[in-house]
């Protein structure tokens, strides 16, 4: 791997039970990048999004990651369950649980951990709720509570399964500022799965399309042009 290099996926291939859902991998994903995942449903998006967390071992071919990632230096945000959206804890008790893998054996959080908590309320402009309960907040202020727990996480890298599910369109035009905020100003790489393509695709770099029996990996306008990107781009509209 390159020094700037977080996830190189060579030739690799993912599945359950000894299926695989993909294969064929090829995929580097550096610092500061911003990558859209997009595909039809059962594509394995999903299946892709464990194997870069390294929840899934690849069953041909390899996944490298960069030291710090096998350290924890990666936030993930999933699709939240009901039950998460209804889960009684206020927003900075959320926030602050996203150090629960870097806290090692200590009990207790340290005063460092709760200061980079706060901060990450902050920057996420919701410091005003972080006493309120997650469970009355709304859909794009739980996103956003969900989103600060992901940075007290990671470090280089944030991957996201369908952020805006859920969302009113000001609270996901709100989310997808906030992470090119994040990308652009604080150089955090993002990968982030959604059917909201056209939107999506407004901050991305590059895209992978996970097709039945065609793939694409690129840049934005690379993938306006090709056949993959025009017939999914029709198919949303």
């Amino acid at each position: 791997m390159e020094a700037n290099e977080l996830i190189v996926c060579r030739d690799a291939a993912l599945g359950y039970e000894g299926r695989a859902v993909l294969s064929g991998l090829d995929l580097r994903i550096a610092a500061g990048d911003y990558l859209c995942v997009v595909g039809e449903n059962g594509s394995g998006k999903s299946t892709l999004m464990k194997g870069l967390l390294g929840l899934l071992e690849p069953m041909e071919g390899v996944i490298e990651r960069a030291p710090e990632l096998k350290s924890g230096a990666v936030g993930y945000l999933p699709q939240q369950t009901q039950a998460q959206k209804d889960f009684p804890a206020t927003v900075y008790e959320v926030v602050l649980s996203g150090f629960l893998n870097r806290r090692g054996f200590r009990f207790f959080y340290t005063a460092a951990q709760k200061t980079e908590a706060l901060q990450a309320i902050g920057k996420l402009g919701i410091l005003e709720l972080k006493d309120r309960c997650y469970r009355e907040l709304s859909g794009g202020q739980q996103q956003r509570a969900l989103l600060a727990r992901a940075l007290c996480a990671a470090s280089r890298l944030l991957i996201l399964d369908e952020p805006i599910t859920g969302l009113d369109p000001a609270a996901a035009q709100d989310l997808y500022k906030t992470l090119r905020y994040l990308n652009e100003k604080e150089g955090m790489a993002v990968v982030m799965v959604t059917h909201d393509l056209r939107a999506a695709l407004e901050n991305a770099r590059t895209v992978l399309h996970i097709g039945g029996k065609s793939w694409f990996y690129g840049t934005v306008e690379d993938y306006y042009r090709s056949p993959e990107g025009r017939r999914f781009r029709r198919e949303e509209t």
